[in-house]
């Protein structure tokens, strides 16, 4: 969602349309009204920043803006997240080790960070008795309260079963390894740098206050703001539309003043295999992933009693979306989120960059573009910038992959089947090139041709032939 386009001389596509800016107020205007909810706020940003608001309210007059702050549930896992990324990019842990590593004594310390991150350590879904999202957090001052005495339900690292003990556990852990709290932590690492002003663990004002609405009546019932202690990593925090749009921007950019670019595009990697039936859904490490309407999304639902709360990210598009209600049941904030995308990347496709030439060209590089054959599947080798090279398929579907160049004359795989993987240039003893090896495969400028001595198993001597 990175813009290029000048602060100075701003480009006249930053502004949404106004039949964008109607469609976007008619979907939030319907979802309020069906329901139920006695306030909804919503924002959109593309390419970087906030380029729309917009809210509807029961109280004539009183609609909020953008700067209001509701509670936004389950989204705190992906600020949580951030924080164990942290460590890990610190090199002061890894996503591999065991939590018993870092935070000995709890009954599930065998499962491993990226587990917990990616709701596959087996963990129950919730905390024991009394239901912590409405009862306050000094009920449960140690783990052990918030695990329970049979927290592990499933054998780690088998299945997706999402948990918010595990997210605690995550809390509990930022705090072991960086020796502060966890919301002290919050706001130094992510708030603070990214100028989250109105986000953070209690409500201050101007915020909206949290209902229940009769499921058969259209009356209300306030509805509890708990204080949820260790629990809080999984769901506490408060915020604004305008605040999740600067953060959906981030996780889709990066910042190395917090999380790489690379990092972030970690967390919005499948983790977990999708359940049966589940195919356009996944998890990353804290971000739920989602395909909607042949997009890829990024982000989290989330609520908690008198509230709920969605925040999507399209990346390809350049555009994300927030959605928030004070209704424990009310309009489906993360659907409504994914539908706000879609408003907009449909009546404004991206423009894509313009073409430009590389700056400069290396003639012994350019020397190996063009075709190249894998047995008799042939591939064609281009490069990038950077002086990297993409290599994929001239014919049909097949195992297409970029390549950054290394410092040692060699590439590595960026994504596809070869992600990881080293592709280097093979010379014969004269200098000239051989063969390119992918990961042990060969890849020839002829199929089977004279030079194809490289091959494993050799070919045959009469070469080819007809029937």
């Amino acid at each position: 969602m990175t813009s290029s386009r000048s602060p100075v001389s701003p480009s006249p596509f930053e502004e949404l349309l106004p039949s964008t800016r109607r469609a976007l107020l008619h979907r939030i205007a319907v979802a309020q009204s069906e329901g139920r909810a006695p306030s909804l706020v919503a924002a959109v940003a593309r390419d970087g920043r906030m380029v729309w608001s917009g809210s509807r309210t029961s109280v004539d007059g009183h609609g909020p803006d953008a700067d209001v702050q509701y509670r936004i549930g389950s989204i705190t896992k992906i600020f949580t997240a951030v924080l164990v990324l942290r460590l890990r990019d610190e090199g002061l842990l890894d996503l591999g080790d065991p939590l018993e590593k870092h935070l000995p004594g709890t009954t599930a310390g065998g499962a491993t960070i990226a587990q917990l991150l990616s709701h596959t350590a087996g963990l129950a879904a919730e905390a024991p008795a009394p239901w912590w999202e409405r009862t306050p957090g000094e009920l449960r001052p140690e783990l052990s309260d918030v695990l329970g005495n049979e927290p592990n339900l499933h054998p780690a690292g088998r299945l997706h079963h999402y948990s918010n003990p595990g997210y605690a556990l995550l809390g509990s852990l930022v705090e072991a390894v960086r020796g502060v709290s966890w919301e002290q932590a919050l706001r130094s690492e992510i708030l603070q740098p990214l100028g989250l002003d109105r986000t953070g663990t209690q409500p201050a004002h101007p915020h909206a206050g949290g209902w229940a609405v009769h499921p058969w009546a259209d009356v209300l019932l306030p509805e509890p703001s708990e204080d949820l202690g260790l629990m809080a990593p999984a769901g506490q925090l408060w915020s604004t539309a305008a605040d999740l749009c600067r953060f959906a921007v981030f996780l889709a950019e990066g910042d190395e003043r917090v999380l790489s670019a690379e990092s972030v595009a970690e967390m919005r990697t499948p983790a977990v295999a999708p359940e049966a039936g589940g195919w356009d859904d996944g998890y990353g490490f804290g971000m739920q992933l989602a395909r909607s309407g042949g997009r890829e999304l990024a982000g989290h639902a989330g609520s908690l009693p008198g509230f709920v709360a969605g925040l999507w990210i399209s990346v390809a598009d350049g555009v994300a979306a927030v959605a928030l209600a004070n209704a424990t049941s009310g309009p489906m904030c993360g659907s409504l989120a994914a539908d706000l995308v879609r408003i907009v990347g449909d009546a404004e496709p991206r423009f894509p960059e313009p073409w430009r030439p590389l700056p400069d060209v290396d003639e012994h590089l350019l020397a190996l573009t063009g075709p190249w054959y894998w047995g008799t599947h042939a591939y064609g080798l281009r490069l990038t910038a950077e002086r990297g090279v993409a290599l994929a398929p001239l014919r049909g579907t097949g195992r297409a992959s970029a390549f950054k160049a290394a410092a040692d004359g060699t590439w590595v795989g960026l994504d596809g089947y070869y992600q990881g993987e080293t592709l280097r240039v093979v010379r014969r003893p004269d200098g000239s090139v051989n063969h390119l090896d992918l990961g042990s495969f060969v890849f020839t400028r002829e199929p089977y041709g004279p030079e194809a001595s490289a091959v494993p198993g050799g070919v045959d001597p009469e070469g080819w032939r007809g029937i």
